[in-house]
């Protein structure tokens, strides 16, 4: 017998289930309940659906009156007509949901349970009603399931009635139903089902009502969509609807009218009847309604804590609410900007591409990456902000990023003298002769020889919180050398403003030596001995990057390249594939295919391309006023300050990801132990975990069985809800540049930050296992950069960016290898498509078709 069924007969037998009021129901736990007999935390007995309803009901809401199956009902039908031990052998057989509602159609329900039902019929008063499927696993935060479950309307006799209750049970079972619970990691043991039978509401209109916008994420609104008859001609797609949007007091803002195809109405004998629609000239509700139903939605949001997606219908004079749930996929509030954010923004964005686990902001970010941040701004007498008001979270998942607002404190009036003082004391210069940068990568070393394996679960912990540590030196060196930058180029603007040739100044702090550019370099040698070896061209030519490492590996002909590539990722494999901040995204070691298809990008010729720092040098050098010896000191020690100093801000950023692998490796070996243990599908699960509840853990292989529950709990429910929100970003490009309208003839438009302008055929590069799809001239489009993308820009004509700014990765080496780039589109991989030519203005920032 299914372990679900076991696991209900117990509760049954024990009466352990209990309302939400705290009071045991009778022993067993009843079959049958009326709905104002439950509330929201009785999901395990009424359903998502119905313990939403019974929760309405309590708040005095206008929802139709009924009773509800509950799940002791069918788990009585499972024990009592041996359909549980079929199922779970079903089940364990791998069987198809066919098989399983055959299962259930040829089960009979059990005379007792058959009659139980049917008395709660007849004390409702029998009539017309709907019956709606209401398992324990929807209408939750994160987990809809809408439409995965069956409703019959317009049920209108007793047999009719018992038929629907059955056919409720069986679509738990619905391929569909199976499908999106295994999408979510939901055991089958860990469902059951409820059913809600309610009066029949013959509705004149009915919809859907969402007590925020679905598609921006604005609290301050109601979208409300609508049409005459049943509101499953809305629910089902038949119409298109009429589309209101209302203010929260329930004012008319906007509305849409819609196409009226199909009329949903009951039949006479039971069911529903479809006819053609009649077309109406405006809108079906009234002031008064939209004002109920406004209120209505008001209510149920504060009611449930949350924005709520409600189903509703009119008859005569009433307004009914017909179920609630909780709003899934909603975005942030939209994030409203100042001046400060919007400049600074670019660079948050280029670093949080991607959302951020659980584990990542609790362990990498708030203990080494914040750490940093919170001690370069207060070095300045200036407090960043929590993590909280930076990474808003929902369900223990971030959900956005707002670009940080640093607060002032008095020590800001002495900012000026503190940074001069540590400018002249501490010079670019020299900064890798520091000691502490030197017991820094003495520290990163030792730390990268250390087995997680050989240690106990709180040595691992220990390890893991020295990583942490050792970014304390990266932290120090650049609250003591940043100020060399800053005033370096607070000395070179004004200088090319006073010369009139301000537009030089991103060229001209461009250029200097970085370990960036010599995994670049080296990445161009290994390059250069697939191009001079016949067979691995063509193996490259042939092979996609995925499949190459063992392909190379395999054939000893191949030996001396493999050796070079080992030796490459040695040097430069701790670099991250998708950001720094993210310790959940594997390095260039781990993911060596990422580095063959920047080979194999590398194999084509290089496009043309200009030195701009060298043009910018020589038009500046020309200047009549720096044949002034003092003003030309000054002007060019300006640059080499400025040049000195983002190479330092790079070089710092290469040297700190020397720690990302051995974090790596004891938060996967955390993971390893807590699949071992039952916790977790797969290793990479921990980091949907927080470092905390890590930490609280004394030893994965004697962990409570309570413990192991709630901790798989956790992973799953957070799971589901980054699953939730995998269609939003995490930065609203919108609200970062608003600003930016592409103009009259253009496709995209951003901020120009490489001069120039370049015509080719579009190639969008999503992320790291696309790199190899780039050929050589293209215009690269993508979401996001950071250096390890760098070496793409050596092919590409051009580069186009939905984030970043003049200031990113991106920018900066697009000026040094002398192509165009345009930063900060918003939306360049979604306007342009693969293989349309274009042509990119470095300059003016715009991206127009090409005209050839």
């Amino acid at each position: 017998m299914g372990t679900w069924v076991r696991r209900r007969r117990k509760q049954r037998a024990t009466g352990k289930t209990r309302s939400s009021s705290g009071t045991r129901y009778g022993s067993p736990a009843p079959l049958v309940r009326p709905l104002a007999d439950f509330g929201a935390a009785d999901v395990a007995l009424a359903g998502g659906k119905g313990a939403n309803l019974g929760e309405l009901v309590r708040g005095r809401f206008p929802v139709p009156a009924g009773f509800i199956v509950t799940t002791s009902a069918y788990t009585a039908m499972l024990e009592e007509t041996g359909l549980g031990t079929t199922l779970a052998g079903l089940l364990q057989a791998g069987a198809e949901g066919s098989r399983i509602r055959e299962a259930f159609a040829a089960a009979r329900m059990p005379a007792a349970l058959r009659a139980t039902i049917l008395a709660a019929y007849r004390r409702h008063g029998g009539g017309a009603v709907a019956v709606r499927s209401s398992a324990t696993a929807e209408d939750l935060p994160g987990a809809a399931f809408a439409g995965q479950q069956d409703t019959f309307l317009n049920i209108v006799a007793e047999d009719a009635l018992i038929r629907a209750v059955e056919c409720c049970w069986a679509s738990l079972w619905t391929d569909r139903a199976i499908s999106y619970r295994t999408r979510r990691s939901i055991l089958p043991e860990d469902v059951s089902i409820a059913v809600v039978v309610q009066a029949m509401v013959d509705a004149e209109v009915a919809g859907v009502m969402f007590s925020a916008d679905p598609v921006t994420g604005r609290r301050d609104c109601i979208v409300l969509d609508a049409s005459p008859g049943l509101g499953e001609a809305v629910v089902s797609g038949l119409v298109t609807p009429e589309r209101y949007i209302l203010t929260r007091r329930g004012h008319l803002r906007q509305w849409t009218p819609g196409g009226h195809e199909t009329l949903v109405r009951p039949a006479p004998g039971g069911g529903t009847v479809e006819t053609p629609g009649e077309p109406r000239i405006g809108p079906s509700l009234t002031k008064r309604q939209l004002a109920t139903l406004a209120g209505i939605s008001r209510r149920a949001g504060a009611r449930f804590g949350t924005p709520q997606d409600m189903e509703w219908a009119v008859a005569g004079s009433r307004v009914f609410l017909l179920q609630a749930r909780p709003m899934t996929a909603l975005p942030a509030e939209p994030a409203r900007l100042n001046a400060f954010q919007k400049k600074l923004g670019p660079f948050y964005a280029e670093m949080f591409n991607q959302r951020p686990y659980p584990l990542d902001v609790s362990g990498w970010l708030e203990h080494a990456v914040l750490v940093m941040l919170r001690g370069m701004t207060a070095s300045v007498g200036v407090v960043f902000p929590s993590r909280a008001q930076v990474l808003p979270e929902q369900d223990g998942v971030v959900i956005a990023l707002v670009p940080p607002v640093p607060l002032p404190t008095l020590k800001l009036l002495a900012a000026p003298v503190l940074v001069i003082a540590r400018a002249r004391r501490y010079k670019l210069s020299r900064w890798k002769d520091d000691a502490r940068f030197t017991a820094f990568l003495d520290e990163a070393g030792r730390l990268n020889r250390v087995d997680p394996r050989q240690l106990s679960w709180q040595q691992v912990i220990a390890h893991v919180q020295r990583i942490f540590d050792a970014f304390g030196p990266i932290t120090a060196l650049r609250v003591s050398y940043l100020p060399g930058l800053l005033l370096a180029q607070l000395r070179l603007w004004p200088l090319l403003l006073l010369l009139g040739k301000q537009r030089l100044g991103p060229a001209l702090i461009a250029g200097a030596p970085t370990r960036t550019g010599d995994a670049n370099r080296e990445l161009e040698h290994l390059a250069g001995r697939v191009r001079s070896d016949e067979d691995l061209r063509r193996l490259f030519g042939q092979v996609p990057p995925a499949e190459l490492l063992p392909r190379l590996g395999g054939d000893p002909r191949h030996a001396d390249f493999t050796r070079a590539l080992g030796d490459f990722l040695t040097e430069y494999g701790h670099r991250e594939s998708t950001s720094v901040v993210l310790s959940s995204s594997p390095t260039w070691s781990e993911t060596p295919e990422v580095v063959l298809g920047l080979v194999k990008v590398l194999l084509g010729n290089k496009g043309p391309s200009t030195d701009q720092t060298g043009q910018a040098l020589r038009e500046l050098s020309s200047h009549p006023a720096l044949r002034i010896p003092w003003l030309r000191r000054q002007v060019f020690a300006a640059v080499d300050g400025s040049k000195a100093g983002m190479a330092f801000r790079e070089d710092t950023h290469f040297y700190a990801t020397m720690l990302l692998p051995p974090l790596r490796r004891a938060l996967l070996e955390l993971g390893a132990r807590l699949r071992a243990a039952g916790v977790l599908d797969e290793a990479t699960d921990v980091f949907h975990l927080r470092f905390e509840e890590l930490r609280a853990v004394n030893d994965a292989g004697t962990l409570p069985a309570e413990d192991r529950n709630r901790l798989r709990a956790a992973v799953l429910a957070r799971a589901a809800k980054r699953q939730e929100l995998a269609g939003i970003p995490v930065v609203d490009l919108d609200a970062l540049f608003a600003d930016r309208t592409p103009g009259p003839g253009a496709l995209v438009g951003g901020t120009g930050a490489s001069r120039g302008t370049a015509t080719g055929a579009v190639r969008i590069i999503h992320g790291p296992a696309d790199f190899g799809e780039l050929r050589s001239g293209e215009i690269l489009v993508c979401p996001y950069t950071n250096p390890s993308w760098t070496p793409l820009f050596q092919r590409a004509a051009a580069v186009v960016v939905d984030a970043g700014g003049t200031a990113s990765h991106a920018a900066i080496v697009a000026r040094e290898y002398g192509i165009p780039a345009v930063m900060g589109t918003r939306n360049a991989t979604t306007v342009l498509t693969a293989g349309q030519r274009v042509t990119v203005n470095g300059s003016t920032g715009l991206v127009t078709a090409a005209n050839e």
